[in-house]
């Protein structure tokens, strides 16, 4: 059984399993807000969580969204070391693309902050403050979160842990992706900043 357990596919499939919880989507219907995929973008994140008017709510779904990403990273870190890089790639995926939810899942933006935490302290820590300070500057969720997204793999480079820079680049492209949305609405000047009233389509 432990042979099993400590295989690349098994770290891929607890990762995956992990990440594919929708903490914004469990917390908004405990807290009788409705179902998340029906209000603002339909986005699981704590973005879209926010628009339910629950700062508190999105707040947590934040921390716990980081902390799945984290928490794969960190358990493939004391079973099958090698393979933390799968175990954070299952987690990310799982985010984005939940069986649960019919593979409609977040942006990953907190995930992918948490699984840089546990991956390199370090470069997670320039991941957040890059988030903070472009949401602070600009209000816009969206610029934040590419921004931290491309940041962090050029972190990972210039500090050596050139293992991570790959899997990073793939990240910030996905992100990227996962964004074209709002990055149309931002070179349209249509892009909703956090606390405005404006609600994005998708």
């Amino acid at each position: 059984m432990d042979i099993l357990w400590e295989t690349p596919a098994a770290m891929l499939a607890m990762g995956y399993l992990l990440g594919s919880i929708p903490f914004g989507m469990i917390l908004t219907a405990l807290a009788g807000a409705g179902d998340l995929r029906g209000i603002g973008s339909g986005n699981i994140g704590a973005t879209n969580v926010l628009r339910t008017g629950r700062k508190g709510l999105a707040a947590l779904t934040l921390v716990l969204d980081a902390l799945k990403g984290a928490a794969a990273v960190w358990i493939a870190a004391h079973v099958s070391p090698g393979d933390v890089v799968l175990a954070a790639i299952g987690a990310f995926f799982g985010h984005l693309y939940p069986i649960w939810l019919k593979f409609r899942g977040g942006k990953g933006v907190a995930t992918l902050g948490g699984i840089w935490i546990a991956l390199a302290w370090p470069i997670g820590l320039i991941y957040a403050g890059v988030w903070l300070g472009v949401l602070a500057l600009t209000r816009f969720s969206s610029l934040a979160g590419m921004t931290a997204a491309i940041v962090a793999p050029i972190v990972a480079a210039a500090t050596g842990r050139w293992l991570f820079v790959l899997p990073g680049i793939a990240f910030a492209l996905i992100v990227l992706w996962k964004h074209r949305g709002n990055i149309a609405r931002l070179r349209c000047g249509e892009e909703p900043r956090v606390g405005g009233n404006k609600e994005p389509a998708g």
